[in-house]
């Protein structure tokens, strides 16, 4: 009776995040936004239930210098023409400074086309204006501009470690930090880092939609995972290591969930085991090892189900 009066209390105290838009006079785009960028903080009530946003939240916000202009301006998202025509470059040579990486996309879409639409912040391109006048007018210097039309589009790779850095930030658990660094690698290099089947299980039950966008197109749904996932070599190298950091840290605070006679995967060494000498009767060991083998749980069918009613259980 006591934990329902206090979910009750809870409930009373927030408002759901539809709601909350609506007094912080948002859109839905820009409320999501908001809360991506941690200028409006959601709670959560009940385990697996919906975040909401407390009264006190918006109260703060609407008692804000300048509100609800200073908030919306916080969060004023413009594409490539706007943004050039903001920065006062043309856009050949916005597109330039994009794509080598020096300011990051907050958002994207895909088009009719199956084109990747980016938008920036207003406020990351003006305080970028600022700190580099030298970039936006004027003969760009030879080396320079050489080096920046060289570089890969970086677009992708800088909104993956935004988006990341975001969700890091948003969450103190540790699995669901981890879960938000292992959603930057693609399935088969998931498996390599993570060669227990059950913490690979946990991981993709907590993990984070990078996007947020809902499409019915396969084709579009291509594009995206082209943007979400990391592409190459050094990028991959840098998440995994980042990965096991994150998976050391929540290991050490609880284990994945499993169930009961569970024999862990083994986790790869440092340092390289060298093959045990031969021993006697060796078929018979191979044997006996074969059969314990087949004695193991494997990860069933429906694991991702059974994680799921474990986390409403819990």
């Amino acid at each position: 009776m006591a934990v329902q009066e206090c979910r009750e209390r809870g409930t009373a105290a927030t408002v759901a995040c539809g709601t909350a838009a609506r007094e912080l006079g948002l859109k839905p785009r820009e409320f999501e936004l908001a809360v991506q960028l941690g200028h409006v903080r959601t709670v959560s009530v009940s385990a697996g239930g919906r975040p909401r946003v407390a009264r006190e939240e918006i109260e703060r916000l609407r008692s804000g210098a300048g509100f609800p202009e200073s908030l919306r301006n916080r969060l004023w998202a413009v594409g490539t023409a706007e943004a050039a025509q903001l920065m006062g470059v043309s856009p050949a040579r916005f597109a330039r400074l994009a794509r080598a990486g020096c300011f990051a996309p907050v958002r994207f879409y895909v088009n009719r086309y199956r084109a990747v639409v980016w938008h920036y912040l207003a406020a990351d391109l003006v305080e970028f204006a600022d700190a580099n006048p030298e970039l936006l007018s004027g003969r760009t210097d030879p080396a320079l501009r050489m080096e920046l039309e060289e570089r890969d589009d970086q677009r992708a790779r800088s909104w993956r470690a935004r988006r990341l850095g975001q969700l890091t930030v948003l969450t103190a658990d540790p699995w669901e930090r981890a879960a938000a660094v292992a959603a930057v690698l693609a399935p088969d290099q998931l498996a390599d880092a993570v060669p227990d089947p059950y913490e690979r299980a946990y991981l993709s039950l907590l993990r984070p939609d990078l996007a947020g966008i809902r499409t019915d197109s396969a084709a579009a749904r291509d594009v995206i995972e082209r943007v979400t996932l990391a592409a190459d070599a050094d990028e991959i190298g840098r998440h995994r290591e980042r990965l096991a950091r994150a998976l050391a840290t929540a290991r050490a605070a609880r284990p994945a969930p499993k169930p009961d006679g569970y024999v862990p995967v083994p986790q790869p060494s440092a340092e390289p085991v060298p093959d045990p000498a031969p021993v006697p009767e060796q078929e018979q060991r191979e044997e006996e090892r074969e059969a314990q083998a087949a004695e193991e749980p494997a990860a069933p069918a429906g694991l991702r189900g059974w994680l799921r009613r474990l986390r409403r259980i819990a």
